[in-house]
């Protein structure tokens, strides 16, 4: 692509000046935000003297950042101008180049970019371990790469081949399934020692890593998921690259990274930013400290930096056009660095939306980040925030047995924090990922406790999430190594014995599990969305052993019903008139019997009922 842009217009004889990058790689006319960075890169660049005309568009301000091969071109858009290619001729004694940078015609209006909400269901995979296609695209996945570590399927820590185009393939399944979103952990290059097959080491922000695919690969997967009603989250991290990225060799600006010289690691103490207490040494640690060895912490402080990342961000919305960012590890980076992205992103996008890895034990952590909070004195705009508490202590909600102060009631007391959330709606909600133990640590015996945690993920407030393989009830703990909660999807590689895939290649007991999961989706895709994704939650404390809650909007209701214990339990419905009078009927959305609300109520052993009027 850079060979492209670049042409020499000194005669063939005269010494040329040599550019190694151009980022962004191109731009659109008619952005909301009319400034655009340009950095280039190559040696001596930062002595070049810069010039070139184009209609509507000035060149406002030159920066050299630090390193003599980085030079920072900032110009102003103005409305008028079209698209084309727009010259910037550079000069360093006699040498010269011209760089015929495309300015295009945007595609889509910004307002048409539709982030995801709580009326989706995120479907979470690693593309590694998910599935491998035949890409399409006629390239050596490996050109380019330092690191040109080959699949090997019996490492768990190494990379297993998955691609891009296979989650193309297998678009129809998830859409069978019924989720209605695909939250992809990091596509961008990652070229580091061993692979680096999980993707949160960047060393190329502008390119997928070509073991997944190309860019047109990744921008044909939001086409066809959007074709089949599905969106697309990516994922981004920038708190931190990868080590290999250029930049730590080279850096633009000393002050590019925090700890340059990696003698600092991160705590892992997000206490430290919201603690009114902390120590400067320890809040330095969590906040600027190295996420680990490999990954250098990048530091939002740098104007320049912050600029490059939210064009990075715009750059990937308007290109391949997803409909939504994950981002990781939010709070070690810097707040008003952050902030400043977000309103960036939202500015330019205002249906977008983003969500943010805020990884806490406890509701105020959590709540501290989400934007408007009245716990935070600084705003951190962060529209959806992660309850990472409930995977921390779910598996004890659905497994404990209830007594009137265990089991479900911690899943009660958990809801009541909510107040402290601006908007719970905006809450990610999730059972396991791929940082945490899965949810069931071995196949059950039984799915009443799984199908418990299910039907409250997908029924209660928020944005729920599924970690693939969940409707297979795949299994394992992180214990030894992370790629034991990250095995590959049976069927999704050449050679596999089963294709989980069809219903011929799963277990009896995993049908029931794909079946049960698949029906709930599907309801609450066609028929509950609006009222499961906007109504009002009511709860009961489960002091008998029962978690009963209502969800409502207008004359529409859908009621939840969970037994707890091992044992059948009589409920005396008096309790709950003020959501289900007696006489009232409603319809077992499982079995689709009638049920009329009597004196009392049987459920069997962990039981779960769900109920609606409509």
């Amino acid at each position: 692509m850079l060979a492209s842009l670049i042409m020499a217009v000194a005669a063939t004889t005269a010494p040329t000046l040599t550019i190694d990058n151009v980022e962004p790689p191109y731009w659109w006319t008619g952005m909301n935000n009319d400034t655009l960075q340009i950095m280039i890169t190559g040696p001596g660049i930062a002595d070049a003297e810069v010039s070139g005309s184009y209609p509507g568009v000035k060149l406002i301000e030159e920066v050299n950042p630090g390193s003599p091969d980085y030079k920072l071109l900032y110009y102003t858009i103005g409305s008028e101008a079209k698209p084309g290619k727009m010259p910037i001729t550079l000069k360093v004694g006699d040498a010269e180049a011209t760089i015929d940078y495309q300015l295009r015609q945007r595609t889509k209006k910004a307002e048409d970019f539709n982030g995801f909400s709580s009326a989706d269901v995120l479907y979470l995979l690693m593309p590694d371990r998910f599935a491998q296609g035949n890409s399409a695209v006629d390239v050596d996945p490996y050109e380019g790469l330092e690191y040109k570590v080959k699949p090997n399927r019996e490492n768990p820590n190494g990379r297993h081949g998955g691609n891009i185009q296979g989650i193309i393939d297998h678009l129809d399944y998830l859409k069978d399934l019924g989720v209605t979103a695909i939250w992809a952990c990091p596509v961008l290059e990652n070229d580091m020692p061993g692979g680096s097959y999980h993707g949160y080491a960047t060393t190329n922000y502008y390119k997928i890593d070509p073991r997944f695919g190309t860019n047109e690969e990744w921008a044909l997967l939001v086409k066809e998921a959007d074709k089949r009603g599905m969106k697309v989250v990516m994922d981004m991290i920038f708190n931190h690259s990868g080590v290999n990225h250029p930049w730590l060799e080279n850096m633009p600006a000393d002050d590019w990274f925090n700890h340059p010289e990696g003698d600092v690691m991160t705590n892992f103490r997000l206490s430290t930013v919201h603690d009114p207490y902390a120590s400067d040494f320890d809040k330095d640690a969590t906040v600027n400290g190295w996420f680990v060895p490999s990954m250098p912490d990048l530091n939002q402080r740098n104007p320049h930096l912050m600029r490059y990342l939210i064009q990075n961000s715009i750059w990937w919305i308007e290109s391949s056009e997803i409909n939504g960012i994950r981002m990781d590890t939010y709070p070690y980076a810097d707040m008003d660095g952050m902030a400043s992205w977000i309103d960036a992103v939202m500015t330019e996008y205002p249906n977008f939306n983003i969500v943010g890895e805020c990884w806490y034990d406890n509701e105020g952590g959590s709540a501290f980040w989400q934007k408007g909070n009245r716990l935070n004195p600084t705003d951190p705009r962060l529209p959806v925030v992660m309850d990472f508490k409930l995977i921390l202590k779910g598996r004890d909600f659905f497994m404990t047995p209830t007594t009137p102060w265990t089991g479900l009631n911690g899943l009660y007391d958990h809801l009541a924090m909510d107040f402290m959330f601006p908007d719970p709606s905006k809450i990610l909600t999730f059972l396991d990922n791929h940082d945490t133990d899965r949810f069931l640590l071995e196949e059950p015996e039984n799915l009443d406790s799984w199908k418990q945690a299910i039907t409250f993920l997908l029924t209660s407030r928020g944005i729920p999430q599924i970690y693939y393989g969940t409707e297979l009830l795949m299994n394992g703990s992180k214990e030894g190594s992370d790629g034991f909660v990250r095995r590959d999807f049976p069927g999704g590689f050449e050679g596999d014995e089963v294709n989980a895939f069809t219903p011929e290649g799963r277990t009896d007991l995993q049908n029931e599990a794909w079946n049960y999961l698949s029906t709930l989706l599907k309801w609450r895709r066609d028929e509950a969305n609006d009222v499961i994704a906007n109504g009002t939650l009511k709860h009961f404390m489960p002091i008998n052993c029962a978690y009963v809650y209502e969800r409502r909007l207008g004359d529409k209701q859908v009621v939840v019903l969970i037994n707890g214990t091992d044992e059948p339990l009589e409920l005396q419905m008096a309790r709950y008139a003020e959501i289900m009078p007696k006489g009232t009927q409603m319809k077992n959305v499982l079995t689709d019997e009638q049920v009329t609300i009597g004196d009392t109520l049987v459920l069997q052993p962990r039981q779960t009922l769900l109920l609606q009027n409509f």
